[in-house]
């Protein structure tokens, strides 16, 4: 599915990096498409890294869907982005000097990533987008986020976020010991706004 598809780069070679970004693109979205948060952000020292989906989708139904509706797409994602925090640890980057994180379906698959891989990075944040899987779903994920900051943010009326999930995925993260800040726009749709930026911004340069 995903192991094979580019990589979009922006910033600092990973080589002369103090730290890095792994930024995920939404549902029919581009890996550079979402590289223009890395402008937004006019981060120093850092690497950004932009993996692209197959065909522009992680997975092909609703993150509420059943996990097994959304095989094989949603496992190659989680292992596409475990491969680029391999491959910037290989290059001298620790994990806590590493944020993920993304819009939308982006945004979910980077929740569900640090979720099931519990540690500390340097960051994690989900702008529109939570944890996936249906109502109900078992949230019993091992380790621990050792105060790893996570910022949630999203309209209280995203068309495919519930604010609900949202409050659920802040209690997940809570559970596994991220210091979560959440934030809920009245009204915002489906999209992303300046103090989303400034709140990821803020993280960001605390590792740098």
């Amino acid at each position: 599915m995903h192991e094979h598809t580019p990589i979009a780069t922006a910033g600092v070679p990973l080589e002369e990096a103090k730290a890095a970004m792994i930024l995920v693109h939404g549902r029919g979205a581009t890996a550079p498409s979402i590289l223009t948060l890395a402008d937004e952000l006019k981060l120093t020292g850092f690497a950004f890294l932009a993996p692209q989906a197959n065909q522009n989708s992680w997975y092909p139904n609703s993150f509420l869907a059943p996990m097994e509706a959304n095989q094989p797409g949603l496992d190659s994602g989680l292992a596409k982005i475990g491969l680029l925090v391999e491959q910037i640890e290989a290059a001298g980057i620790p994990t806590e000097k590493i944020m993920i994180g993304g819009f939308s379906q982006g945004a979910c698959l980077s929740s569900e990533y640090a979720a099931r891989h519990a540690k500390r990075f340097g960051g994690v944040f989900a702008l529109s987008g939570g944890v996936i899987g249906p109502p109900g779903t078992p949230r019993n994920y091992a380790g621990s986020m050792a105060g790893t900051p996570v910022f949630l943010g999203c309209s209280d009326v995203d068309f495919h976020i519930p604010v609900e999930r949202v409050h659920e995925s802040a209690e997940v993260f809570e559970a596994l010991g991220a210091k979560v800040d959440k934030r809920i726009y009245p009204n915002m749709g489906h999209t992303v706004n300046m103090d989303e930026i400034e709140a990821v911004k803020a993280i960001a340069q605390k590792l740098v």
